[in-house]
């Protein structure tokens, strides 16, 4: 979890990164997206839901947003969406 610290917040870049299985692919397309090496000093957090779409969290050090390659022909329905986001603050309980 990105933190903040006296000195404010750690800067990250996020990326989203969403797209959608081919029928029947998504053991594959999961499979794929395991494989992917954390980038350098980031992180990454994998989430899908029901109608078979994967998005992974992408968070890098510093000021350029890390990206995901292109998954191999034929594990997609469609082009992957990829949109850059950069890190604001975390919320958290008060009490």
């Amino acid at each position: 979890m990105v933190t903040s610290d006296a000195a404010g917040p750690t800067t990250h870049d996020t990326v989203m990164w969403e797209v959608r299985a081919a029928p029947g692919r998504m053991p594959e397309l999961l499979e794929w997206v395991g494989d992917l090496p954390a980038p350098p000093g980031g992180s990454a957090d994998v989430y899908t839901a029901a109608d078979d779409r994967v998005v992974v969290i992408l968070r890098t050090p510093g000021s350029t947003p890390g990206r995901l390659p292109t998954p191999p022909e034929g594990l997609l329905a469609r082009p992957a969406h990829q949109w850059p986001f950069a890190f604001q603050r975390s919320l958290g309980s008060t009490g």
